[in-house]
C-alpha cells in the first residue's frame, strides 16, 4: 500500500503563486507571513503522513465498537492520533486569536484540512465537525456559552457534533420531532430534550473528555415547519460552574451504523432522554435553529468538498505509484517489452485525468477559502459583501462538484490498478468506499444544486455568478494573448459562454409563475455540473498562466529545469481542452428541456 505524502508543493503553488498570499494582506493577519505558512504546511504534512495516514487501512479493517454501556471504542491508535493533533494546536489554526485560536487565514486552515482528510478521512471528520460547532457558537452562542465551551472546543479537549437528521425527517428538517421541554424556573435556565437522532458523525467516542452536541429540536408549543425549530447545546457531560466536568447527561449511543466506508468514524444513533431528559441550553434565538445551524452547515459543506479533494489526491498517489511499478505489455514509447503500464496511452489518459481534475478542484476550493477570508476580514464593507456573495455561490459547487469528482477519481484509481484495485488489500477500494458518502451527507449534492440554481441564483438575478464568469472571461482573454496558450483561451472562453447562456436559461425558467420551481429542479444538477467544469477550468487557466511565466523566467529545481511547471501546463491543457468539453455538454441537457422528466412516472416502469 502506497504511503501518503501531503501535496505540499501543489498547495504552495496555489497559495503563493495563484492566490499570491492575498489573505495575508488582510487586517488581522499582520503577524502571519509566507515563511510561517510554509512551516505550518510542512508540519501538517508530517502529522498527516507519519501519524494519521498509517492508521487509515487498519481503522477501516477494525472499525468502531459499541460497548454494553453505550460507550464507543475507536480503532486502535485513533484516540492517540487525535490527541497528537489537539496537543499540537491544530484544532485552532483557523480560529481567531480572541477565541483562543492561532488566527491563521481560512485558506491555510483549508489546505491543512485537505492533508488530514487525504491521510485519514474517517479521523478527519472529528475536527471537521468541531470546527463547525465553534463557528456556530462564535456567531450565535451567548457570552456565557462562549466562555464555557469555546476554549475547550478550540483547543480540541472537547469535540463537537451536528444533530439534525431523524428517521422520519431525512433531508426535510421541517419534520424534526425531537422535543425540548422547558425546565421549572427553580431547576435552572435550561431544557430537557427527548428524541432520537440518526447518522451522528463522531456522536460518541473515547478520544476526548467531552462531546458537545448541537441539536435541532422543538419546544412543545412551537409551530409546525422550519419556524418551530430551535438549536440546543447538549453536552455529553454536564459542566460545573468552575469548568470541571459533572455528571453524565441523559444522551446515549443507541447503536452504531454499519457503513459502506469510513469505518473508523463512529456514526451513531443518539438517544436523548431515556431517563429524565437530556439537559440542553438554547443557542441563539428561539425558532431560529435552522438558520443558526446553517452557520455550521456552510462551514461543513466547504470542508466536505475539501475532504473529497483529499481522498482524490490519495487516489492519485496510489494510482501513479502502481502504474509506475506494474510491468506489463510493450511500450509505445520505447518499444521494449515488459514496460511499466504508465507507458500505455490509455493508462496515461486515466492518470492525467485524475491529476488534472484533482489540481483543478484544489485550486477552486482554496480560491473559495480565500474569498471567505475576504468576507470576514476585508476592511471595506462593500468588499466583504461582494466576497460573501461569491462564497455563497461557490460553496455548493465546491461541496457537490468536488465530491462527485472525487468518487470518479477514486473509481479511476481502481481501474488503473486493474484486478488488484478490486482487492481490498491494495487500498484503492477503500478510497472509493470512503469517498462515496461525501456526495450524500451535509446536504445531498442534489440539494446543493437546488441551492445554487434556485436560492443563490434567483435571489440576485445571477449577479454574483455573472461576476465570476466575468473573471473566467478575463482569464480566457489573457490566455488568448499568450501565443503558446491561445488554444486554452479559446476553449475556456467557449465554456464561459455556455455557462452564461445556461444561467440565463435557468433564470428565465425560474421566473415562470406556474412551472418555475419544477424547471429549477429539473435543470439544477446539470447546471451545477456545468458551473463546476467551467470554474475549475478557469482555475487551471490561471495555473497555466503562472506556470508558463515561471518557465519563461527559467526557474529551476534542484537538478536543473523544474518539471513541476511543465506538469502544471499538461494538467491545464487536459482540464481545459479535454475535460471541460464534457461539462459543456450540460448546456445541451438544459436546452433539451424538462418534458421527459415531467412525463416520467416511476410507478409505471
Amino acid at each position: 500500500m502506497t504511503p501518503y505524502a501531503a501535496p505540499v508543493r501543489d498547495v504552495r503553488f496555489v497559495l503563493e503563486e495563484m492566490l499570491e498570499h492575498g489573505s495575508l494582506a488582510l487586517p488581522g493577519f499582520e503577524e502571519s507571513s509566507p515563511d510561517l505558512v510554509e512551516a505550518v504546511l510542512e508540519e501538517a504534512a508530517r502529522l498527516s503522513g507519519e501519524v494519521w495516514a498509517p492508521l487509515n487501512a487498519s481503522g477501516d479493517h477494525q472499525g468502531c465498537s459499541r460497548q454494553d454501556d453505550g460507550s464507543v471504542t475507536l480503532p486502535d491508535g485513533f484516540a492517540e492520533a487525535y490527541q497528537a493533533y489537539a496537543e499540537g494546536g491544530w484544532n485552532g489554526i483557523g480560529v481567531a486569536e480572541s477565541l483562543g485560536g492561532q488566527g491563521l487565514p481560512e485558506v491555510v486552515a483549508s489546505a491543512v484540512q485537505e492533508m488530514l482528510h487525504g491521510a485519514n478521512m474517517a479521523l478527519g471528520l472529528c475536527p471537521m465537525l468541531t470546527a463547525g460547532a465553534i463557528e456556530a457558537l462564535a456567531h450565535h452562542g451567548s457570552e456565557e456559552q462562549q466562555a464555557i465551551y469555546l476554549p475547550k472546543l478550540v483547543e480540541g479537549t472537547w469535540t463537537g457534533t451536528m444533530n439534525l437528521t431523524e428517521s422520519q425527517a431525512g433531508s426535510d428538517l421541517s419534520k424534526v420531532r425531537t422535543r425540548a421541554v422547558p425546565c421549572p424556573e427553580e431547576e435552572g435556565n435550561h431544557y430537557r430534550l427527548f428524541g432520537q437522532k440518526i447518522y451522528i458523525t463522531w456522536g460518541e467516542h473515547d478520544a476526548a473528555e467531552n462531546i458537545i452536541h448541537l441539536v435541532l429540536a422543538r419546544k412543545p408549543d412551537a409551530p409546525e415547519g422550519n419556524k418551530g425549530i430551535s438549536l440546543f447545546l447538549v453536552p455529553k457531560f454536564l459542566v460545573n460552574a468552575d469548568g470541571s466536568l459533572g455528571e453524565r447527561n441523559d444522551v446515549t449511543c443507541a447503536s452504531l451504523e454499519h457503513k459502506m466506508g469510513i469505518h473508523g468514524s463512529p456514526t451513531c444513533t443518539l438517544s436523548f432522554g431515556e431517563g429524565k431528559g437530556a439537559i440542553g441550553y438554547l443557542v441563539g434565538k428561539e425558532g431560529r435553529g435552522l438558520n443558526h445551524m446553517f452557520t455550521m452547515m456552510n462551514e461543513a459543506r466547504h470542508k466536505v468538498g475539501i475532504q473529497g479533494i483529499g481522498v482524490a489526491e490519495r487516489a492519485c498517489q496510489q494510482a501513479f505509484a502502481y502504474a509506475l511499478d506494474r510491468m506489463q505489455g510493450r511500450s509505445p514509447r520505447s518499444g521494449r517489452s515488459d514496460c511499466p503500464i504508465s507507458d500505455h496511452l490509455d493508462v496515461r489518459r486515466m492518470l492525467l485525468s485524475m491529476r488534472a481534475r484533482t489540481d483543478a478542484l484544489r485550486a477552486l476550493a482554496l480560491a473559495c477559502a480565500a474569498q471567505l477570508d475576504q468576507a470576514r476580514h476585508a476592511s471595506d464593507a462593500s468588499e466583504r459583501a461582494a466576497a460573501q456573495a461569491r462564497v455563497d455561490v461557490l460553496i455548493p459547487v465546491v461541496k457537490a462538484f468536488s465530491t462527485d469528482q472525487a468518487v470518479e477519481i477514486a473509481s479511476l484509481g481502481i481501474q488503473v490498478h486493474g484486478g488488484m484495485g478490486f482487492i481490498e488489500e491494495g487500498g484503492a477500494a477503500q478510497l472509493l468506499r470512503d469517498a462515496r458518502i461525501a456526495p450524500i451527507y451535509e446536504g445531498t449534492n442534489g440539494i446543493q444544486a437546488l441551492d445554487l440554481a434556485g436560492r443563490k441564483l434567483q435571489r440576485d438575478g445571477g449577479a454574483a455568478l455573472a461576476g465570476l464568469i466575468g473573471d473566467v472571461e478575463a482569464t480566457a482573454a489573457a490566455l488568448e494573448q499568450t501565443p503558446e496558450l491561445a488554444a486554452l483561451g479559446e476553449s475556456l472562453a467557449a465554456g464561459a459562454g455556455d455557462l452564461r447562456t445556461a444561467m440565463a436559461e435557468v433564470l428565465k425558467a425560474g421566473s415562470d409563475a406556474e412551472h418555475g420551481a419544477d424547471a429549477v429542479q429539473a435543470y439544477a444538477t446539470p447546471f451545477l455540473n456545468l458551473a463546476g467544469h467551467v470554474l475549475c477550468a478557469w482555475q487551471m487557466g490561471e495555473a497555466a498562466l503562472k506556470a508558463n511565466a515561471a518557465i519563461a523566467e527559467g526557474r529551476e529545481g534542484p537538478g536543473g529545469p523544474d518539471p513541476f511547471y511543465q506538469a502544471k501546463l499538461q494538467s491545464a491543457d487536459y482540464a481545459i481542452r479535454q475535460w471541460l468539453p464534457v461539462g459543456r455538454a450540460q448546456r445541451a441537457v438544459i436546452e433539451a428541456g424538462m418534458a421527459s422528466l415531467a412525463a416520467f412516472d416511476a410507478a409505471s416502469q
